[in-house]
């Protein structure tokens, strides 16, 4: 029987052991690409992207990059423009934060660019539209000791509410105490 010598497998057919990003050349932007930041990652292979030049693009995530590269938000990416569709583009690489930090030095990001920081155009308190409210009695004081009594008087006082509002509803004429007659 043949010796398996390790040059076969799914890990050596999909290439998972190549060292290939400490010598990747820094690719800069030529005619028909722009540098752009992701804003959202909608899924379906699509990414909401703000173009350095100043507008917001839908772009598609090519099939070279699938499965192989992930675009998460906030992440700097080259697009390919399309000349007949201005509004939307294809993402043609992703850049590491140390290459995104030399294309900055460089000059070719502007400088209000956030570089590894995916609360960029992260959501702000309060923009999904759910705010939480506190009873006044609860948020007035700071210790726990405070909080927890807060808390204990607000459920008593709803609970009291509830009761009143049960005993009220009990006399409205139902037949549960016919059983006296008997």
């Amino acid at each position: 029987m043949p010796k398996n010598k390790g040059k076969g497998g799914k890990s050596h057919r999909k290439g998972k052991n190549k060292k290939e990003g400490d010598a990747r050349v820094l690719v800069f932007k030529q005619y028909g690409q722009e540098y752009g930041q992701v804003t959202k990652v909608l899924g379906q292979c699509q990414v909401e992207c703000y173009c350095f030049d100043g507008v917001t693009r839908m772009c598609h995530i090519r099939g070279k990059l699938r499965k192989k590269v992930w675009i998460n938000q906030g992440d700097i990416i080259l697009v390919g423009l399309r000349e007949f569709e201005p509004k939307r583009g294809d993402v043609l690489l992703k850049y590491f934060s140390e290459e995104a930090r030399r294309l900055k030095n460089a000059g070719d990001l502007p400088e209000d660019a956030r570089i590894n920081e995916t609360d960029a155009f992260g959501e702000e308190e309060g923009a999904d539209g759910i705010t939480f409210k506190l009873a006044a009695s609860a948020v007035e004081d700071d210790g726990p000791e405070d909080t927890v009594a807060a808390w204990d008087k607000l459920i008593a006082e709803r609970e009291a509410a509830m009761e009143g509002g049960a005993a009220s509803g009990s006399g409205s004429g139902s037949d549960d105490d016919d059983d006296d007659d008997d």
